[in-house]
């Protein structure tokens, strides 16, 4: 995970930090995980249950459940979901 992928000169809104898997990540009030993750430069949200391959985000609104994660322990769809100062977030879920 490295950089930041939003579009320049673009206004966002309050940054907010998280962690995934350990590692502080800094979003803005309003993006979603998924969002956030991706800008942040992690794509990959899980392994597949079925073969271990790396799954991302797909449809990006809520139909397809590749980018399942695991927040405070809850699994949940991290395109559906908005950030929150703390949360913690892990890979996980299967489908």
């Amino acid at each position: 995970m490295s950089g930041d992928l939003r579009i320049d000169g673009v206004s966002h809104g309050e940054s907010i930090e998280f962690t995934f898997e350990g590692q502080p990540v800094k979003g803005h009030k309003g993006e979603t995980v998924a969002m956030a993750l991706w800008a942040h430069g992690c794509q990959a949200l899980r392994n597949s249950s079925r073969d271990g391959a790396p799954r991302a985000v797909l449809c990006n609104m809520g139909i397809c459940y590749e980018c399942l994660v695991r927040i405070d322990g809850a699994v949940v769809r991290a395109c559906m979901t908005e950030i929150e100062p703390g949360m913690i977030v892990e890979r996980g879920g299967k489908s």
